[in-house]
């Protein structure tokens, strides 16, 4: 968890039933649900685990258990009605049976696709804007020409589209991870949204890093700010990563049969952030194919999904997207696509001078020292005289390989011709 320091303007509490956007009997039956897994609870811990208020919310969702004999109260351990300690009925069972048959979804209930909306609208990865130095200071552990750095931060700013390409090894994915760093503030992300009573999961912990509210903060918001709606999470702009298992079917929403209900899709998880395809061109469907799938959502900022009922619905399109290739475009798409693309960046390979700044910088990082003209003799045997294209990732790799042969033969890591000689058999490849 990450300490918090500032935050957007949270999502206001829901004051009434009628302001949830939900309505009673889909909330009645996920409270029944809730209680019938715990076997019993308390009004307030029915209250915390919908993530709603008790009062003038959670309350009658109760008080319409008990009318219609679904669940009892079998006592309190306090003052008030927050203290009644409620379960479920034989008939409340019966009519829980029911439920787990048509969505076994438990946990915080869910927003309206309106609420979801208005949100994604107000955290906008527009609002993200970067200048030279925040270029700079997230990019530092890399060696990029101030060309390729110039290129950044306008891409960035843009809030679209980044193309990626050029040969492999010279740190395109590195550099798309570091480009994450620049999307700097906090976003609200619902654990879930409703549509036409289907529920369609969003929070996922491995996506998205949930930030930590201080409890005092959190139980009395600043003077003329409503309690926050607990049913959205405070996170980090989310960087959600795929590489060559994406297929065209995990960009819709996936809907477990068993546990009936949806598993929101990687670029619906991305909202608000940066949604990488790393090594595009190399996933098991074609490129075309899934370039195809992008054209209407890079153009209108809206996408498209499809409930199991057929039912097309409209999600927010607001991500920075990046794919990175090493396949030359023009071999992946044609033109017309690329025109969607705001911007290209071409990651070629080191020149000697960047060359050489890498290696010092691995040096340093490995604790290896450097040495000028065993750098030259690297360059010179190892490269020149067998036409080797030099890598931004070959320093990193010969230094971490003298570090091994170093450690097995029991002496200290260093530039020797030896060492450079053994670990340059060991790496490259003779054809």
């Amino acid at each position: 968890m990450e300490a918090l320091t500032t935050s957007p303007i949270p999502p206001a509490e829901p004051r009434s039933l009628e302001e949830t956007g939900i309505s009673l009997g889909f909330l009645a039956d996920l409270a029944l649900k809730t209680i019938y897994l715990k076997g019993e609870m308390s009004g307030q811990e029915v209250a915390n685990a919908l993530g709603l208020p008790f009062a003038n919310v959670v309350d009658r969702v109760l008080e319409f258990l008990k009318r219609e004999e679904l669940c009892g109260v079998t006592g309190s351990r306090g003052f008030g009605e927050r203290a009644f300690q409620y379960v479920v009925s034989h008939k409340g069972t019966d009519r829980v049976r029911e439920v787990l048959l048509r969505s076994q979804y438990v946990g915080p209930a869910p927003v309206t696709l309106e609420a979801y909306w208005a949100m994604v609208k107000r955290q906008s990865v527009n609002q993200v804007t970067v200048n030279c130095d925040d270029v700079r200071q997230a990019l530092s552990h890399l060696v990029l020409s101030q060309a390729t750095l110039n290129k950044i931060g306008p891409a960035v700013n843009s809030g679209k589209s980044i193309f990626l390409y050029g040969p492999p090894g010279n740190g395109k994915t590195s550099m798309a991870e570091a480009i994450a760093l620049l999307l700097k503030g906090w976003v609200y992300i619902p654990y879930a949204v409703e549509v036409d009573g289907h529920v369609i999961k969003v929070f996922d912990p491995l996506n998205h890093q949930a930030v930590e509210m201080p409890a005092d903060r959190d139980a009395t918001p600043p003077p003329g700010l409503p309690r926050r709606d607990h049913r959205w999470v405070l996170a980090t702009r989310p960087v959600v990563m795929v590489g060559g298992e994406l297929t065209l079917e995990s960009l819709d929403l996936v809907y477990d049969d068993i546990a009936k209900y949806y598993e929101a899709p990687f670029q619906m998880k991305a909202n608000g952030g940066m949604f990488l395809i790393d090594d595009f061109g190399r996933q098991q469907v074609r490129p075309r194919d899934l370039l195809n799938r992008w054209i209407v959502p890079l153009e209108k900022r809206v996408d498209y999904l499809t409930l199991a009922t057929g039912k097309k619905i409209e999600i927010p399109f607001d991500q920075l997207i990046v794919f990175s290739t090493n396949i030359a475009p023009r071999e992946l798409v044609d033109e017309a696509f690329l025109r969607r693309i705001r911007h290209k960046i071409g990651v070629e390979d080191p020149s000697e001078t960047l060359y050489r700044k890498i290696f010092q910088l691995v040096c340093d990082q490995r604790g290896v020292p450097f040495e000028q003209a065993a750098f030259d003799y690297l360059l010179q045997e190892h490269y020149r005289k067998v036409g080797r294209e030099l890598k931004a990732c070959h320093p990193r790799d010969i230094i971490e390989q003298i570090i091994d042969i170093a450690r097995f033969q029991d002496v200290p890591p260093t530039m020797s011709k030896e060492l450079i000689d053994q670990a340059c058999e060991t790496y490259f490849v003779a054809f």
